[in-house]
């Protein structure tokens, strides 16, 4: 007769969707060989996401438990779990597989690093986690670092920098109940009073045409800065040309 034995196994379940979800629940679940174990485990987490977090299904039962098991599965359990979003962590074995979202691939190259700097070589790790794009993100790729075109001197809109506004414009619908500040920036031309007005009133010239593609009138910020915040060289042509631009920035 032959009896098969089914390997220790943890499941966290990472609930928190996004960053406003802070105190969203880790549920623990899964089977491990002993209550010191389990004990072991559920402070291991305690500490990490606070006692109030997490939820206790973790079962008790006859297992199969790789040597040191617990002792890799507690290093598994650090702050850097913190950093995934609507995910999961599950130790079967000798066999770890991750999942959910990270802002970043630095993160996610962190994570998977670290991850396997904390077991041995016979466990397998399968990383699934990916790198979700942020809200800003998405405004930054919109742009492309373009420049809206405005007739010189003037609040008005080219047809070019319509055209840019209409991508923009695309690129705020996606981000369904953000809010959005338009900065106006100018170069260090003529005077810097006259320059403010001109930044702000294209501001307003922007979140005019993009409300009236659709996006919410008190979804959108504008304000000017005028010639103060310059991001080229000002003594050149060029220079001058990148500081005339309109910034879009998420407001948290």
């Amino acid at each position: 007769m032959n009896f098969s034995m089914t390997a220790s196994l943890l499941v966290l379940s990472l609930l928190a969707a996004d960053a406003s979800s802070q105190e969203a629940p880790i549920v623990v679940s899964g089977t491990v060989a002993d209550e010191p174990t389990k004990a072991a485990l559920l402070e291991r987490l305690r500490g990490v996401y606070g006692p109030a977090r997490v939820v206790d299904q973790l079962a008790v039962g006859t297992v199969a438990t790789p040597a040191n098991w617990n002792d890799y599965v507690g290093r598994l359990i650090g702050p850097n779990l913190k950093l995934i979003k609507g995910g999961q962590l599950k130790v079967e074995g000798s066999t770890v597989s991750l999942r959910g979202d990270v802002a970043s691939e630095e993160q996610r190259a962190k994570i998977a690093s670290d991850i396997a700097a904390s077991l041995n070589p016979t466990y397998v790790v399968n990383n699934g986690l990916r790198v979700t794009q942020t809200q800003q993100a998405v405004l930054d790729a919109a742009l492309a670092n373009r420049i809206i075109e405005f007739e010189s001197g003037k609040a008005a809109l080219t047809e070019t920098g319509m055209a840019v506004l209409d991508e923009m414009s695309a690129a705020m619908l996606k981000l369904k109940g953000v809010k959005v500040e338009v900065i106006g920036h100018t170069d260090n031309a003529g005077s810097r009073a006259g320059n403010l007005s001109l930044s702000q009133a294209r501001a307003e010239a922007v979140k005019a045409y993009v409300v009236g593609k659709g996006i919410a009138v008190e979804s959108v910020a504008v304000s000017g800065e005028g010639p103060d915040r310059p991001v080229a060289d000002n003594r050149t042509p060029e220079g001058k040309a990148r500081n005339r631009r309109i910034e879009f920035k998420v407001v948290h």
